[in-house]
């Protein structure tokens, strides 16, 4: 009887979990069929191509422009920027804290980074406008400092957290015996480091990488407030920019309901919806190869 009933509680929640799974799987595409759907709209008034292809976004204007190159442009710059700054320090704090630091030390660093994560986006914007703004401005000599640069600074200390995180426990996860190996025949503790315990967990320091991608580009009030908002092609890091996070959440709120505007609005969504699912689809592929590598 006991036997009968172990199994049927296995039957109930293998199909639960699975219900759950495909709960998952139904709702992303339902979010991507919603954006399609809308998008599908705004490409009845304006070509795909001049959309994708565009130099101007001004969809308020005499004659409306809606060119998503400046605002991709925009989000590229200080997504590269925030991970130029996040990647080194991010993977440079973990192998610290995994293979350097004393346990009372890591057990100090680790809750206090991941502490970061808990700060509001809002605060963290506003300390760019107060803090690193002015700082930004004085340096280099400008009217203000809300620029991509200071959205980088900004969006890499937001990513730090991740990336901190994930690449630490997956280089506290490389088997000791990997360790003890290189230093039997006479490795130091750095070239351990750097020429077997990193190789050897770039899966998930590759897969820390790519999640701190994600929430750099996903950010929105953070670069809302301390990026300028400027629609132009941007120059360099020095120039104000607007990301399309921060064009959705500007405009949405104000724009006539099912107006050309208002599905370009999906359109953006839609265009940053598949950037993200390429950057990830990328991580995957790079995490699969050195998987494949070290089964070899």
């Amino acid at each position: 009887m006991k036997y009968k009933t172990r199994l049927s509680l296995d039957i109930v929640f293998k199909y639960l979990f699975m219900g759950t799974g495909l709960l998952v799987l139904a709702l992303l595409g339902g979010i991507l069929a919603m954006l399609i759907y809308n998008s599908f709209s705004f490409f009845l008034d304006v070509k795909p191509l001049d959309f994708i292809t565009g130099l101007e976004w001004n969809p308020t204007g005499k004659d409306p422009k809606y060119g998503m190159v400046p605002l991709i442009i925009s989000t590229s710059i200080v997504t590269f920027g925030a991970m130029i700054i996040a990647i080194p320090l991010g993977i440079g704090t973990a192998a610290f804290i995994s293979e350097y630091a004393s346990p009372k030390l890591k057990n100090l660093l680790k809750p206090t980074i991941e502490m970061l994560a808990a700060i509001p986006s809002v605060v963290i914007g506003f300390l760019g406008i107060v803090l690193v703004s002015p700082g930004i401005a004085n340096l280099a000599d400008l009217s203000n400092g809300l620029n991509a640069l200071n959205g980088a600074i900004l969006l890499a200390v937001m990513a730090l957290p991740t990336i901190i995180t994930i690449a630490e426990d997956a280089i506290h996860a490389v088997p000791k015996t990997y360790k003890e190996a290189s230093y039997a025949v006479g490795a130091t503790k750095w070239q351990t480091l750097i020429k077997v315990i990193i190789p050897a967990a770039a899966p998930g320091i590759i897969a820390a990488v790519m999640l701190g991608v994600g929430r750099a580009i996903g950010e929105t009030m953070t670069v809302l407030m301390a990026t300028g908002n400027a629609s132009i092609l941007p120059s360099g890091m020095f120039d104000s920019v607007k990301t399309m996070t921060a064009t959705i959440a500007i405009e949405m709120g104000e724009v006539p309901y099912q107006t050309t505007h208002y599905f370009a609005l999906y359109a953006i969504a839609t265009v940053l919806f598949i950037m993200t699912l390429v950057a990830n689809m990328l991580g995957e592929y790079f995490i699969n190869r050195f998987r494949k590598y070290h089964a070899a």
